[in-house]
């Protein structure tokens, strides 16, 4: 990961800019560098080196005196950059993201359209001495914008000049009010947000394609995101469950590569569920497997750490988040492992074990929309601030926009769990390869923070319950009107949420839970262990 800022106001000191930028220097620990874009704002960049890994590829990158930083991946730049170098553009790196300032003279906000990558970026246009910004489709990479306070602005009536950009919320705390994602599939340009593409918006269903079509087209798309994402300089690593998800990235990556993949795992130390099911895959697939073994006093010593960095009080996000930060803090300690693969945003597009209670297929479709939509709060949010606290970049195959274009366009009908099995389309479509053992192909899924053990989860509640009183818990709620606490575990996150995000608890929705309007699913627990039918999952 690296992170970036962007304030357009020319009264804003340096050495705020460089406070700012540097709250957020784990995402980029390698080099640090601010520029002056005329007299009229600031460009700043905390790089991470995955591409182009010499001084050469360090940014804000230039041209004609405009300006940009990028955090971002994007794929297949080779064949744009050979484009553009016929149109008479030449370059100093290897960086895949010195493209974006001569494909911005060439097409100007047109090029988001063009682009296949996860990224985020800042542009300052030195034609018309003006900024534009852009976030991916889905969100995978951050982007917060506000507007700067009176004491910060030239003219705080001018949204034009106050607004500010940044990779994270806590680069702008204390400088502007209120802080909001920026929204994904979006770009800004002169004080207007345009949406350039939404994936999860379906005008008309793909019915002509037989389920064989369906599993060969899945199976392809799949394989070539992944492919795509073990493009990189720095040394690549994957992130093992011993799920679905993660075992089919890992599976596909090992078929693909000429040496082991060096894959991570991590459980409770009395009853972590998947460990066993991540050897069972890393043995199948040769790969050098680390397991990363945490106690519950890990869990309770992680828990503020873990909100400070992910800048959330969703309930599911938290829980969810304690794992994976702690085996990406094991892996930036204990290899040189850069890069992770991951296997969020599956369950978004494939559904989840709520989803099998939805009434109908035109339900389904419109939660996956709903959830699409948000993914950039809660699991892609957790993603990227776990693995970027830690120096690491994130990449996410389920989330390459051909995959998600695909499988949304499918009749949500074919995708209902009509077959005893949920995610049948997908574990369908991999039956033949044998990437991976058929006994974990077909498995029953876990939730992440179960599968880890039940009693992180367990160890979490429990701590919560003893930090207030009845009384202590009923008076405290009322303190919150947006997202009001419910349990005593909700209580305590938002309370340290608070004591680093005061008043900005709008940058997230409210909790992820499952949708209370479907017969079912009327729970007051995000956790899917408390749904009927989660069966012989998390076992």
């Amino acid at each position: 990961m690296c992170s970036i800022i962007g304030f357009c106001d020319r009264r804003l000191p340096f050495d705020v800019v460089q406070d700012a930028l540097a709250k957020t220097i784990s995402r980029g620990p390698d080099a640090t560098r601010i520029i002056n874009n005329n007299n009229n704002g600031f460009l700043g960049f905390n790089r991470l080196a995955i591409m182009g890994l010499n001084d050469a590829g360090m940014q804000p990158f230039t041209l004609d005196g405009s300006s940009v930083v990028c955090n971002g991946e994007i794929y297949g730049f080779r064949k744009i950059k050979d484009d553009l170098i016929t149109k008479g553009y030449t370059f100093k790196s290897e960086s895949d993201c010195e493209i974006l300032l001569p494909m911005y003279k060439e097409y100007g906000t047109e090029m988001f359209r063009m682009l296949d990558a996860e990224y985020a970026l800042i542009i300052y246009d030195a034609d018309t001495d003006s900024y534009i910004a852009a976030r991916d489709p889905i969100g995978i990479r951050p982007l917060y914008y506000g507007y700067l306070k009176e004491e910060y602005a030239s003219d705080p009536d001018d949204r034009l000049s106050s607004i500010a950009f940044a990779s994270e919320p806590k680069n702008l705390i204390g400088l502007c009010h209120e802080i909001k994602p920026f929204p994904p599939g979006h770009y800004y340009k002169d004080g207007r947000f345009v949406s350039y593409y939404d994936p999860a918006k379906v005008l008309r269903y793909n019915t002509s394609h037989s389920m064989e079509q369906i599993a060969t087209e899945i199976h392809d798309r799949l394989i070539a995101g992944v492919e795509k994402r073990l493009d990189a300089d720095a040394p690549v690593g994957f992130l093992l469950s011993g799920g679905l998800d993660s075992s089919l990235v890992c599976g596909i990556a090992a078929k693909q590569s000429s040496k082991p993949l060096e894959t991570f795992a991590i459980g409770m130390d009395i009853d972590a569920i998947d460990l066993k099911y991540a050897r069972e895959v890393a043995d199948y697939i040769g790969s050098n497997h680390h397991e990363v073994i945490i106690s519950k006093d890990d869990v309770i010593a992680a828990l503020e750490p873990v909100i400070a960095a992910l800048g959330t009080y969703d309930i599911t996000t938290i829980r969810a988040s304690i794992g994976m930060y702690l085996c990406c803090k094991y892996i930036h300690e204990h290899s040189n492992v850069r890069v992770l693969l991951t296997g969020e945003i599956s369950d978004e597009l494939f559904g989840y074990k709520y989803t099998d209670f939805a009434p109908d297929a035109v339900a389904f479709q419109k939660e996956a929309e709903k959830r699409i939509h948000e993914l950039h709060m809660y699991d892609v949010l957790r993603a990227d601030r776990c693995i970027s606290v830690n120096s690491l970049e994130a990449r996410v195959p389920f989330g390459d926009l051909s995959f998600v274009d695909y499988v949304m366009h499918l009749d949500p009908e074919k995708k209902l769990n009509h077959y005893q099995k949920g995610k049948y389309l997908l574990r369908h479509a991999f039956d033949e390869d044998k990437l991976i053992p058929d006994s974990i192909l077909w498995r029953e899924k876990a939730a992440f923070s179960d599968a880890v053990g039940h009693s992180l989860k367990d160890d979490l509640c429990e701590y919560a319950e003893g930090m207030y009183s009845d009384e202590e818990f009923t008076a405290k709620c009322k303190n919150y009107t947006h997202a009001a606490p419910f349990t005593k575990e909700s209580l305590l996150y938002r309370e340290i949420f608070e004591k680093y995000y005061p008043g900005q608890s709008q940058m997230v929705k409210d909790f992820w839970m499952p949708n209370q309007s479907w017969p079912g699913c009327n729970v007051n627990d995000p956790s899917a262990r408390v749904l009927s039918n989660y069966g012989d999952s998390g076992k």
